[in-house]
């Protein structure tokens, strides 16, 4: 689902922004602390622990979806063409290079096709043949591409509602992402064409739904907050958006940077933060953050429940920017009282 600034050339202005966004000495010094408690907002105390998964490591780690069949947690590491698979059982994550292909933006397994998987490659989303071991996988064929001519661009963040429809979008990928909102958010389904959803998109990022409320939860980060729709599970329609959370600061320098989303069974959100080291749990109705999850080092990108009984987050992080070891790191985190759902394979 995702990360701001996250390849090609950057803008002067882009470097400069992210000096601000920096650790310093005194930070980097807190980067140990796990287990961490946490303090609910209502002053209720609520102890969590975060835990690093076995050699682990994505520079720039994004998109975890939780498969139930297979008990294991896939993500990518974008910029490197790469596919992990975490094995719940075995404990330990398996990597593979996609031949051919140097970026890989999100990855969906496939209904019915257990080793084919949907990813973003560059601008097209490309099905890829992978056993979930091996060190290699290949595209076997395009589903489609967007923004054929938009060669500074690339597809971010994406996932499939809960009837088995894509959403994803895209992002500038080379320059400022803030000054060219060149990006759009996409539906797609199977034996149908790819619409566009929503223009003017900075970075496309972090999406859920609900089932319950009826809503569709979408991020652009260059937005800085998180908004909600009304959204015809039927149809795939999402219509009136509101903005629902709200991560601007006092100074520009010092907004938070929305990233992945993912939500769980009571409806609550859970907001990943680029520069912010924290995973906030919001509750969508009122805007409120119930709960901050705290982790030791900055780039917090993604987030999926799983686990046996879809009661751990799976947490992903990047190590962009010179960021200090454990960036990069996946995570779990266990005793939040909560579940949530697994991914949804792709219907084609």
């Amino acid at each position: 689902m995702s990360s701001p600034w996250s390849g090609g050339n950057k803008s002067n202005s882009g470097r400069r922004l992210w000096a601000q966004f920096g650790f310093g000495a005194t930070e980097r010094k807190m980067m140990l602390l796990i287990p961490v408690v946490a303090v609910c907002l209502f002053g209720l105390t609520m102890s969590y622990k975060v835990e690093p998964l076995p050699d682990s490591y994505a520079g720039l780690g994004e998109g975890p979806h939780w498969d139930v069949a297979r008990q294991s947690l896939y993500y990518v590491d974008l910029e490197a063409g790469s596919l992990l698979r975490y094995d719940y059982a075995q404990n330990k994550v398996y990597k593979t290079k996609i031949e051919g292909e140097t970026l890989a933006g999100f990855v969906l397994p496939v209904e019915g096709r257990p080793q084919e998987f949907a990813v973003g490659c560059g601008r097209r989303v490309v099905i890829v043949n992978w056993d979930g071991v091996s060190p290699t996988a290949k595209v076997v064929r395009t589903l489609f591409e967007v923004q054929p001519l938009m060669d500074k661009n690339r597809l971010n963040d994406a996932k499939v509602d809960p009837r088995g429809r894509f959403f994803g979008g895209t992002m500038r990928y080379i320059g400022d992402e803030f000054e060219f909102r060149h990006g759009e958010l996409y539906r797609w389904e199977a034996g149908g064409q790819v619409s566009v959803i929503k223009g003017d998109v900075g970075i496309s990022n972090g999406l859920a739904w609900d089932e319950k409320a009826k809503k569709f939860y979408y991020i652009d980060t260059t937005d800085y907050e998180v908004k909600s729709y009304d959204y015809n599970f039927e149809t795939g329609v999402a219509t009136n958006p509101k903005v629902i959370f709200n991560l601007r600061k006092n100074s520009p320098k010092d907004h938070l940077l929305p990233d992945g989303l993912t939500i769980d069974t009571e409806g609550n959100l859970y907001v990943a933060t680029f520069n912010g080291a924290t995973i906030y749990k919001v509750n969508p109705n009122t805007g409120k953050i119930l709960l901050e999850i705290k982790f030791p080092t900055k780039q917090i990108t993604s987030a999926a429940f799983g686990g046996p009984n879809l009661d751990i987050l799976y947490v992903t992080t990047a190590a962009k920017f010179d960021q200090p070891a454990p960036a990069g790191t996946t995570y779990k985190v266990t005793g939040l009282n909560a579940t949530g759902y697994p991914g949804v394979n792709l219907k084609v």
